[in-house]
């Protein structure tokens, strides 16, 4: 722990391999062994388009925040990006609006690993399972940033590895018919895409925590682009695959397309590794979420944007334990009235109003501190603000609750300022 300006820092004791594993955590997640489904559904053959669409628009929107937080390697991410170059109330729109749904899908984490364990041993209850594994992980946050590490590599480590065991194997069995008609121009091709950014929406979990990374400057941009590319890469080879071993029609009509989709290659083991390597997944995701959370949260707090006591660090464990404490017991009760397709509404968009903000941050960069061409986060925000109008379309709900959250984020920040 250190004090710069007035503000305690954390201390650095995260690796490059740490912090790209960190953003791994978060993209693959149960998102790839759900996602695909309805993008198969939503693109047909052509899930593989909105896959590389996704991609794409992704890096628009990752290279910003590389050459952000090369600039400002500080926790907070976004909100401290747009607290800096743009102002202190943007800053506070974005990190209240990223705190606010990422709880909420930490509670919805929390469910989906319980119900995977539960497929695995059906007598166990389902909400008391969320509410130890929250614990269990908040507990390993508090006692320090790289132990947590340290669990997350080997989660990411051993996901991969089964995902690239389907690959492997479930290449062997692929019937190509299943990839015809190919129509890269279907509607569904461009709301696919829609989806899997949702999916892909960790690539700069790193940067709310970047204070924590060794050389932040060079290794948080390096993470966020390593990330990104390992994640396309495992994306597609399961899309590629997925769809090849059930076709479109069956990927999309289950709730568990991976896990179906390994029935295909005839491998009881293949199938059980699927199921354990969701399970694997929403628990990195989990460990991430808390990780973020109370890291913008501490951010926040260090400037007066939440209550003060957030910004605590443990003498001995060097962590922001109030933080971590308030943003898992928020996600305890959280488990008790989620919802899951509302979650993923409201997050989608307010992820997409936190990338936006971030992307016009960049835009504020001085010549000589830009990495890129202004045209990246231009294109950042059209794509955002693309998107933002497909939430509309698909959930007109997301806007309501998220108008409202945004709201009640504008009143708190007008009576903190009192």
């Amino acid at each position: 722990m250190k004090i710069t300006n007035s503000k305690i820092s954390l201390r650095p004791t995260l690796s490059l391999f740490d912090a790209t594993a960190i953003n791994v955590g978060a993209i693959i997640g149960a998102g790839i062994f759900v996602v695909t489904g309805i993008v198969a559904g939503l693109a047909g053959s052509a899930m593989l388009v909105s896959l590389v669409l996704a991609a794409i628009v992704s890096m628009f929107t990752a290279l910003s925040f590389a050459e952000l937080s090369a600039r400002l390697p500080q926790d907070g991410g976004a909100y401290e990006f747009a607290y800096h170059l743009v102002s202190p109330l943007s800053g506070f729109i974005a990190g209240w609006m990223w705190v606010i749904s990422n709880t909420f899908v930490g509670a919805a984490v929390a469910l989906g690993f319980s119900h995977y364990l539960a497929v695995m041993i059906p007598e166990l209850p389902i909400r008391p399972i969320a509410i130890a594994i929250t614990a269990a992980l908040a507990l390993l946050n508090i006692i320090g940033t790289k132990s947590s590490a340290n669990f997350n590599n080997i989660l990411v480590v051993v996901k991969i590895l089964i995902l690239f065991l389907f690959i492997v194997m479930g290449s062997l069995h692929i019937d190509y018919a299943n990839l015809s008609p190919f129509n890269p121009f279907e509607p569904g091709v461009l709301f696919g895409a829609y989806f899997v950014f949702f999916a892909f929406s960790g690539f700069a979990r790193i940067t709310l925590m970047s204070g924590e990374v060794e050389n932040a400057r060079k290794n948080v941009p390096r993470s966020i682009i390593l990330s990104l590319l390992i994640s396309t890469i495992v994306y597609l080879g399961v899309g590629f695959v997925a769809i090849g071993l059930v076709g479109p029609a069956k990927l999309g009509a289950s709730t568990s397309p991976l896990a179906d989709a390994s029935q295909a290659i005839g491998s009881s083991l293949i199938s059980q590794l699927v199921t354990i390597g969701g399970l694997i997944a929403t628990a990195s995701v989990l460990l991430t979420t808390i990780l973020g959370v109370s890291r913008m949260s501490f951010a926040m707090a260090q400037n007066r944007d939440l209550p003060k006591f957030l910004g605590k660090i443990h003498p001995k464990l060097d962590t922001p334990y109030p933080a971590i404490i308030l943003s898992s017991v928020l996600m305890m009760i959280l488990v008790f009235v989620s919802n899951l397709s509302q979650i993923v509404a409201v997050s989608t968009l307010s992820s997409l109003i936190y990338y936006g903000i971030g992307n016009f941050s960049a835009l504020k960069l001085k010549i000589e501190e830009r990495l890129y061409s202004q045209i990246i986060p231009l294109l950042g925000i059209i794509s955002c603000a693309l998107f933002a109008l497909i939430v509309i379309f698909k959930s007109p709900e997301a806007w309501i609750i998220g108008i409202i959250i945004l709201l009640a984020g504008l009143i708190f920040y007008k009576l903190g300022r009192k």
